[in-house]
């Protein structure tokens, strides 16, 4: 094995793995916090919905497909002074986080508001029929009839996150991205990025495995 990878310290990838999962589950936990929300007001205010706002949606919705269309790369350097504000620094798991959530959060409420906009109108229509609210709609029909595909939308998106982690390696971000960069290309060893990819796409595997058993486990049969 070290005569294969000679240039490997396997201290360092253990180390970046790490990194690599505290950026992904970090900026995970905020886009959801922050994106399911918001893909939820997309959803309510949208055409034909129960808070229809034609001019408040597409205010909203140029907004998320602004953020959208800005390449992750671009958005890493655009972010650099407000990370260093939020986080006191613009390097390693700490930096890397905040250009994360702010290129995964639009992402993914547009995926929410999908997930709710395949929901069956007559299941919206019934709960009103019984007098409930708008809050007691989102989260007693709404929500758990889209739960599926919004574990889905999550999965979707923890993987675009590492992706993303990997990315913010061009601006010392830390993780597998970082190592690959620093090593596998600036010193042209070709074993560390060998390793670096290869534990990348074993990371996305094990994420999508798991969103599909929970996908099928709270779809219902």
């Amino acid at each position: 094995m070290n005569e294969l990878f000679t240039n490997v310290d396997w201290a360092d990838i253990w180390q970046a793995t790490l990194d690599t999962f505290y950026m992904v589950g970090g900026s995970l936990v905020f886009t959801i916090l922050l994106g399911l929300p918001l893909g939820v007001l997309l959803f309510l205010t949208g055409k034909r919905q129960l808070l229809e706002q034609a001019a408040f949606y597409n205010l909203l919705s140029f907004v998320v497909n602004v953020l959208r269309s800005v390449p992750f790369i671009i958005l890493l350097i655009v972010m650099i002074p407000i990370t260093v504000v939020i986080t006191g620094t613009s390097l390693g798991v700490a930096g890397a986080i905040p250009p994360l959530v702010v290129g995964a959060t639009p992402f993914f409420a547009r995926l929410v508001e999908t997930a709710l906009r395949e929901v069956d109108r007559g299941i919206i229509e019934a709960t009103q029929s019984m007098g409930a609210t708008t809050r007691q709609i989102v989260l007693s029909a709404l929500l758990p009839e889209a739960l599926p595909g919004i574990i889905a939308g999550i999965t979707v998106t923890a993987i675009t996150l590492v992706s993303y982690a990997a990315m913010s390696g061009v601006i010392g971000g830390g993780g597998l991205g970082d190592l690959a960069i620093r090593y596998g290309y600036q010193r042209f060893q070709t074993d560390v990025m060998i390793v670096t990819v290869v534990l990348l796409l074993i990371i996305v595997q094990i994420l999508q495995m798991i969103g599909d058993k929970l996908v099928i486990h709270f779809s219902r049969r």
